[in-house]
């Protein structure tokens, strides 16, 4: 990150923002002596529930543990088939092959780079027991015919929103349409930490004593362990650190939205390229500015950018499907697998300046141009 002179994502600006509010919550733990679970953990679950509008919100210590404790929680394991993107982190499809159930991979739709409801229900099986769609790069999958499909079904549904934290579809936070959701606080997010950190999100009782229990050793109290769990307990200082910037992640994210029209007005005209669109009564919150670069120049145009100091980054080169873990035929999901050979996320920030943005659609703009 530290080699470009523009990066695609800098953390910086965000803790200078924010340095008193911070030193006086991280005072705050150390004087406390509680650094794991406790009152300060309490009180974020207790906020960011309000914030998402969900009954229960579980702090645990990363988002990858989040998708495994939640699918837990909701009853995948061993046997169990689970619908989901093969173009996403590798996080989500581990956590599903982690639990003993098996991931079915199902092809995205080419303009959101989510789960294409379309493809859902022909990959249902007689064994298929839930779905998990990916909020990918700050957008929302279109929920309804997901949604729909599951209560038809009997399915669960579990929301991965580790890129979309204060996103919104048709008027609903994502994280709070599905039977549970999973969130991410890497330092990279909307909203992040200065470490990893995670959370579980769910409006069903059971789900969340599920997961707090799994969270602890499967214990509800300590040294009255009823299954097997895991250590995976939000710390204090995480904590502390994301009670601050929570009530700045609807500000930084409509900062990131502006950002994003500079680079739609600015880039609008420029053949060879394909920019992110935004479906109706859907808030995008930009985790990534994800553009297409045809005609196999991706590659080409980012060493160009690197050239000039400017950061960017390929999220994500192998979809899922097509690694060797899981190894599927190939071209048998295609517009995961174009879409692996042509995404190129720009930089992308609530502070990212309007100088250094125009340096970065100027270098765009004359790479086309050449």
């Amino acid at each position: 990150m530290s080699a470009f002179r523009i990066p695609i994502y800098d953390p910086k600006p965000e803790i200078a923002a924010l340095r008193d509010e911070l030193d006086t919550a991280i005072e705050r733990v150390l004087a406390s002596g509680r650094f794991i679970l406790g009152p300060e953990v309490e009180a974020f679950e207790r906020e960011v529930a309000e914030y998402l509008g969900v009954r229960y919100a579980i702090g645990v210590n990363s988002g990858t543990d989040a998708l495994v404790i939640a699918l837990r929680a909701l009853g995948i394991g061993p046997g169990d088939e689970v619908i989901t993107t093969p173009f996403t982190f590798f996080a989500t499809a581990e956590a599903i092959s982690l639990v003993g159930a098996r991931p079915v991979f199902v092809d995205i739709h080419p303009q959101t780079f989510g789960l294409d409801p379309e493809r859902v229900q022909e990959a249902l099986t007689p064994r298929t027991r839930a779905i998990v769609p990916v909020h990918l790069y700050g957008h929302a999958v279109d929920m309804a015919p997901i949604l729909r499909i599951a209560r038809e079904r009997g399915l669960k549904v579990l929301e991965d929103v580790a890129q979309a934290f204060g996103g919104v579809y048709q008027g609903q936070k994502l994280g709070t349409l599905g039977d549970a959701a999973a969130f991410s606080f890497f330092p990279t997010k909307n909203l992040g930490g200065i470490g990893d950190g995670g959370l579980i999100a769910t409006n069903d009782p059971q789900v969340a004593e599920q997961a707090r229990m799994l969270r602890a050793h499967g214990a509800r109290r300590k040294y009255h362990n009823e299954m097997l769990g895991y250590n995976s307990r939000l710390d204090a200082l995480q904590a502390a650190v994301l009670r601050v910037k929570l009530r700045q992640v609807d500000a930084w994210n409509a900062r990131r939205r502006a950002v994003a029209r500079r680079y739609q007005t600015a880039l609008e005209d420029v053949a060879g390229i394909t920019l992110p669109t935004e479906a109706r009564q859907v808030t995008h919150v930009y985790h990534q500015y994800t553009i297409r670069v045809h005609h196999g120049r991706r590659d080409a145009l980012r060493a160009h950018l690197a050239a000039a100091g400017i950061g960017s980054m390929v999220y994500y080169p192998v979809p899922v499907h097509r690694l060797p873990v899981y190894d599927w035929p190939p071209g048998s999901l295609p517009y995961a697998e174009a879409a692996a050979t042509e995404v190129l996320s720009l930089p992308m920030g609530p502070f990212l300046s309007p100088e250094h943005q125009h340096a970065v659609i100027e270098t765009v703009r004359a790479f086309f141009a050449a």
